[in-house]
């Protein structure tokens, strides 16, 4: 069980679904909008809100997952926009993941979700550079995708429906299940669970989630609320 868990702050928007600790900064990623910030991981004491260093449009749409990586932000689009707001001409239609410009929102790729349909979760391996973690809600796995051809080069099980953030470690791959409140660490080979953290009723339901030093972050898109988990 973890130490901890303890709000930090409530996000700068309504439904925030994704989030990533950088050297800059917290981001985290709107579900409604679509737009990302980078904000501080400090609370106004008045306010319980963090201090917003920038803020940047993104042409993703229903977006359930967010990392970093390559230089870039990576956005898992669940398909369309249109359950939150109208529909642009640059929503997926399934999913897809956006690489995106963290200065100016710009879309630098658009890559399918490997088997189709939607997606929750998203993780760049700095690990093994040129990769990321994908998940598939159809088929409830994630992959580990090679970028520059994107190729899928490992497929591992989910223990639990609903899977949503990951965090890459040095030996596992920790993934969310929001409705199970689980957070667990597969092996890398073959997905066998080997950990796992239980976010109880009554704290902020885990979505997204990001490594920050010893302890994670995440972000629960219903209530709005970044927590932590010291572990």
């Amino acid at each position: 069980m973890p130490t901890q868990i303890e709000k930090v702050f409530r996000s700068p928007y309504a439904v925030p679904n994704g989030l990533q600790v950088t050297d800059d900064g917290l981001w985290i990623v709107d579900q409604i909008t679509d737009r990302v910030s980078l904000v501080e991981i400090t609370a106004d004491v008045d306010y319980t809100v963090p201090k917003l260093i920038r803020d940047i449009p993104s042409e993703s749409s229903n977006t359930s997952g967010m990392t970093y990586g390559d230089g870039a932000l990576w956005l898992a689009a669940n398909g369309s926009g249109e359950r939150w707001r109208p529909v642009r001409d640059t929503d997926a239609e399934t999913g897809e993941v956006f690489k995106v410009d963290p200065a100016t929102g710009e879309t630098l790729g658009r890559y399918p979700i490997p088997d189709g349909g939607g997606t929750h979760g998203i993780e760049y391996d700095h690990y093994d550079e040129g990769h990321l973690w994908v998940q598939t809600l159809k088929n409830q796995v994630t992959h580990k995708v090679r970028i520059s051809d994107w190729s899928i080069q490992k497929t591992l099980p989910l223990p639990y429906g609903r899977g949503h953030g990951m965090v890459r470690v040095a030996d596992g791959l920790w993934s969310t299940h929001t409705s199970d409140r689980a957070i667990v660490k597969l092996d890398l080979e073959d997905g066998t669970p080997i950990d796992k953290i239980v976010v109880p009723e009554g704290y902020p339901e885990p979505h997204g989630l990001s490594i920050y030093g010893d302890d994670f972050l995440y972000c629960d898109a219903a209530s709005g609320w970044v927590a932590k988990i010291t572990w």
